[in-house]
């Protein structure tokens, strides 16, 4: 059957009665001809909803750092060394967690990776907001990120899997639109939230809890909100396809068919499903499904961890090989540029504030402006500077950052058919770098805020897409793996990007800025070597 891309609800209905006609004589339904007969509906919107508010929390959880940065100086005592130290504590989980989540969500499965990701980030998340130490606060938010990565890395594959091949690009590019909410949504908690004149404790007492501290624990329950709804929604049909459970995959294509269609089960036109075209090496010698092994018994993990090793050296073959390095280096590029600059943004627009209240008036370029902590003014040194009360037009400035994203998380989902998900790509980076190389030729605290937001709404849209374009780039048994080991390019990239700015922010900040742009060009470059996607059936 080849499916239609234009139409609407015509051209899938002509898809539905193809599918129909095509295997009217058989009882055996590949896993596309199934998923068309189950119909496209309300089980698939409310699982946009979650998915989508999955990636919502994720985009809250990388950057309620920048929040915390300004907030929480005074009482750690931060220099920029350790903001940059900080703000790479969760980068550094998400390196260790991205491969981990992976391997485990391609052996145990999807639903429950999710779950388990989502309230590690939590719970993790309410501890956090008691440390009153700077280190164990650095090592919790390493948590967080390492649990984060999780929900980020599965949500993506987990929606794509459940969706007939017309739908399954646009529905994944309508996720943009939520990690536009998530950055939209943070700054009205923070301006809220930070502002009230919250202080229980005192230094001396050994307990402190500001409002930052009730901000971080907000933005944390999200995750746990969400772990549980999980639980209502099923495992991925076409995992449990590859894992030699058709059975069971039958049952709950029944399930989203009645969902759909309001009819009973047994009204559902699919009989049975065909298996896997694909060997596994478990289900061959042990006769059983890779999900029934338990990780805890190390006797099971001994068959497992070969069979995981097979699924990573299976990304550097000769088919994959290609796609795994272009994933990869396009993922470090864009990763170390977008998650750099995002978390570091509040602070700059700070200390553009900062400035621009001692020197009325004056043009200066972000680079200039960063070094305010450096300098001596009235004979005082400026690294007193604390950062408790941010000023409201930070609040303001951010948001607006998140607004900005609305155009293109609303051009990419309804166009992405038309112009294709590769001209997203190129498009965004290559305007992207541009835009990064004008940041340290600004003059003032509003042409670098113009330029912040069209470098926020660009690069968050090469993101989304490339998470799109993976889902279609490698078969289920090895798609979460190949996220995870390209997103753990990408966090790396992060790390030192963080770092890097931290300590450069002071000195000299031209250079990541050079090097920032010169990765999201180098990306753009490398996705012109991408296959075209969205147009093929799920492997």
């Amino acid at each position: 059957m080849t499916a239609r891309h234009g139409g609407g609800a015509r051209a899938y209905a002509d898809d539905v009665e193809d599918a129909m006609s095509d295997i009217r004589s058989s009882f055996e339904f590949d896993y596309e001809q199934a998923l068309t007969l189950t119909g496209f509906g309300r089980f698939h919107y409310r699982l946009l909803a979650l998915c989508g508010l999955i990636y919502a929390n994720t985009a809250i959880g990388i950057t309620v750092m920048s929040f915390v940065l300004p907030s929480a100086t005074c009482d750690f005592r931060m220099t920029s060394e350790d903001k940059g130290w900080l703000t790479a504590a969760p980068m550094l989980g998400m390196v260790v967690g991205s491969y981990f989540w992976g391997c485990l969500a391609d052996t145990k499965g999807r639903r429950i990776v999710l779950i388990a990701a989502l309230l590690l980030d939590g719970t993790v998340g309410l501890l956090s907001t008691a440390a009153q130490i700077f280190p164990i606060f650095m090592f919790l938010r390493f948590i967080n990120g390492f649990a984060i990565t999780g929900a980020m890395g599965i949500c993506f594959p987990y929606l794509g899997e459940f969706q007939p091949t017309a739908y399954r690009e646009k529905i994944l590019c309508w996720m943009e639109l939520f990690w536009t909410l998530g950055i939209v949504v943070l700054p009205c908690i923070a301006w809220l939230i930070i502002p009230l004149p919250l202080q229980l404790g005192t230094a001396g007492g050994g307990v402190l809890f500001g409002s930052w501290n009730l901000f971080v624990a907000l933005c944390a329950i999200p995750s746990l909100l969400l772990g549980l709804w999980l639980l209502s929604f099923p495992e991925s049909p076409k995992f449990l396809i590859e894992c030699g459970e058709p059975a069971l995959a039958l049952e709950i294509l029944k399930d989203i068919y009645q969902t759909n269609t309001g009819r009973e089960r047994n009204e559902c036109p699919i009989v049975r499903l065909k298996e896997s075209d694909r060997s596994n090496t478990i289900m061959e010698t042990h006769n059983r499904s890779i999900r029934t092994f338990n990780i805890h018994d190390p006797k099971h993990m001994k068959i497992l961890l070969p069979e995981i090793w097979e699924q990573t050296k299976a990304l550097c073959s000769a088919e994959f090989r290609r796609n795994t390095l272009l994933a990869c280096l396009i993922q470090f590029g864009i990763t170390t540029s977008y998650y750099t600059l995002m978390i570091w943004f509040p602070e700059l627009f700070g200390r553009y504030e900062e400035y621009e209240k001692r020197y009325p008036n004056a043009t200066v370029s972000v680079c200039d402006v960063s070094s305010i902590v450096l300098e001596s003014v009235n004979d005082t040194l400026v690294d007193d500077f604390c950062g408790t009360d941010i000023d409201t037009k930070v609040y303001w400035h951010t948001l607006l950052l998140g607004i900005a994203c609305i155009p293109t998380s609303l051009w990419l989902p309804l166009c992405v058919h038309r112009l294709g998900a590769k001209f997203f790509l190129i498009f965004s980076l290559t305007v992207a770098g541009l835009v990064t190389v004008g940041l340290a030729y600004v003059g003032n605290s509003s042409q670098n805020l113009i330029l912040s937001c069209i470098f926020e709404a660009l690069t968050s849209m090469g993101i989304s897409t490339v998470y799109c374009v993976m889902v279609d780039l490698f078969p289920t048994n090895l798609r979460v793996m190949a996220a995870a080991f390209s997103l753990t390019f990408g966090r790396c990239g992060a790390l030192l990007g963080n770092i890097l700015f931290g300590f450069l922010v002071d000195l000299n900040c031209f250079v990541p800025i050079v090097l920032f742009s010169i990765m999201l060009f180098g990306s753009a470059v490398l996705c012109f070597f991408l296959p075209d996607t969205g147009t093929t059936a799920l492997q």
